[in-house]
This record gives structure tokens, sequence and C-alpha cells, in this order.
């Protein structure tokens, strides 16, 4: 079930996905994705694990609040956002600010934290912002939150920036489900099949939003607005929970370079990398990526003071 939660004007959208009294995990998602893009698989492995897991929709993504385009013109592009002087539609502090409304509208008083893509970008913030609102960071598939602007770029495989930039809507009245597939195809690792089995899993996330009347990476501005959200908190060395750095080794998209430096950037932190994934999550990884998770959960818990 939807629930809905606000931040000042915005109205956050998150779900219950289940394992009530288990260890809270909040996931955030990446660029442009509702939380209907967490495979349930994945979700299923994180419950067997042991979590009460909830995931929700960053602003200009999913059920939450779509900000308005603006009059300028500005965000057509969203690799354009990178260079933009005009100030941001919003910050990096507010979408972490958003997260932890979730958090006080499910009654967190802190939880343990999994993001992926740009949702591991921003988690990294969320737990730079809001140290004591965050048991453990997990953050797979993403870039450094020290690294902006232009710098950025070093860590991403253009080509398929460019790939991706380039999707058309496919016609028809399967369009919203063949466009998902299209999706997987594009970000699929060099030299790995996309064959059916495949195409069903990015199939059956596109049903789950569909179901819910949304529709993901289908809006340039609202990407745009998110990857020009500026950043002017802390940094990476000012990360006190315990860290876990995950990242394919077949990822067509981000570089294993980027999880190398955040790695090296966050105290303590640790890097697993798994060779034959790339950048979205396919099914055989699951139980390796639920079962990391957990081992980082259970050290953070047992270092946390006694309440």
């Amino acid at each position: 079930m939807t629930c809905f939660t606000r931040h000042g004007d915005i109205e956050i959208a998150y779900q219950d996905l289940g394992g009530a009294g288990g260890d809270p995990l909040l996931l955030v998602m990446g660029l442009a994705a509702s939380r209907f893009w967490w495979p349930q698989g994945l979700v299923d492995e994180l419950l067997g694990q042991g979590f009460h897991v909830v995931a929700y929709d960053q602003r200009d993504a999913g059920q939450s609040t779509h900000l308005p385009d603006r009059a300028d013109g500005s965000g057509r592009r969203p690799i354009g956002a990178l260079l933009r002087r005009r100030a941001p539609a919003y910050t990096g502090e507010d979408l972490a600010d958003d997260a932890i409304a979730v958090l006080d509208a499910v009654g967190w008083s802190s939880a343990h934290l999994f993001g992926h893509s740009m949702g591991g970008l921003l988690a990294q913030r969320i737990a730079i912002r809001h140290p004591d609102r965050v048991r453990s960071l997990t953050s797979s598939s993403a870039v450094p939150s020290d690294v902006s602007g232009l710098a950025v770029l070093r860590y991403l495989r253009l080509g398929t920036v460019a790939r991706f930039a380039r999707l058309r809507l496919p016609e028809g009245p399967d369009a919203d489900l063949a466009f998902a597939e299209l999706i997987g195809r594009t970000m699929a690792p060099a030299g790995q099949a996309f064959g059916p089995e495949q195409a069903a899993v990015f199939r059956e996330l596109a049903a789950r939003e569909a179901a819910h009347g949304v529709v993901s990476f289908r809006d340039p501005k609202a990407q745009s607005r998110q990857i020009g959200a500026t950043w002017h908190g802390g940094r990476l060395a000012d990360i006190t929970a315990p860290a876990l750095i995950l990242h394919g080794g077949l990822d067509p998209l981000v570089r294993v370079a980027a999880a190398r430096a955040l790695a090296a950037a966050i105290p303590g932190a640790r890097l697993t990398a798994f060779p034959t994934v790339g950048h979205f999550l396919p099914p055989d990884s699951w139980p390796a990526y639920a079962a990391a998770i957990r081992t980082l959960a259970s050290r953070a818990d047992l270092a946390r003071p006694a309440a």
C-alpha cells in the first residue's frame, strides 16, 4: 500500500515492503526511477535476512511530487544540469531530508541504508548530513559524493550515457513494457546475453509501475532537476556509519574506479566487487547482495551503544 508524508511543500510516496519487527532498512533508488524498480526477488532476499524494508520515491520520481517545468526552459537535457549556472530547483540537502521525512513517518529513529546508482550517491549524503539517523550505509553502483560538476564524467562510461539519452519510446499498446525492456538492453553488460529471462525482469518492473499509474525514465526535465541538485554539505570523510561499497565488475554505466575512490574516501569502508554483475542487479546476484548488507548491518548493530 502506498503511503505519503510531507517535507515542506513536497509529498513523498513510500511503501512498507514487509518484515515488521526486523532491522529497519530504507531503500534509496536511483535517477528517475520509482521504488517499483526494486526487484521483488531482491526485496524477498532482504526480508529473509531479517530486515524490515521500506522504499520510497524521490521527489520528481514515481508517486512523489513532480515539480513544475521552469519558465526559463532549463533542464531539457539531463547531462546539461552539470553545466547549469542558474539556481537549482532544489538541493542535495533537500533530497537527503526527504529520506529523513520518510524515517519520521515510519517511526524509525534510525535505519540502515541501501542506495543504488544515484540512490547510492544520495545515501552517502544522508549519512553525512544525518549521522545520528543512519546505522549503516551500503552504496551500490554509485559515484562518490565528493565529486561534482563535470568531474563526475570521469567515472561514467559516456558511450552508455549517450545511448541512454537517445532512447525513444516505442509505439503500441505495450509501449511501457517494451520501453523498460529497451532500457535493460541498453544497460546490459557487453558480452552478456539479454534474452527472454532478462527481458521478463524489466517487463515485470514496468508492469508493477503501470498498476500504480507510474512510468519511469520519461521526463528529462525531472532527471535534470535531480542531477542538478547541488550539494553544499560535508564530505565523505565525515561519514561515521559503517559503510559497504558494492559494485559490478561489468557495470556499463559507472566505472569500478568510482567504487574504489568511494571506498578510499569513507573511513573504514569495505569494497566488494561482483565480477559478473552490471549496473542493474541480475537475479543470481540478489542473495549475495542481501547477505553482504546483512553482514554489514549486524556488524554495525554490534558496535552501537546499548539503548
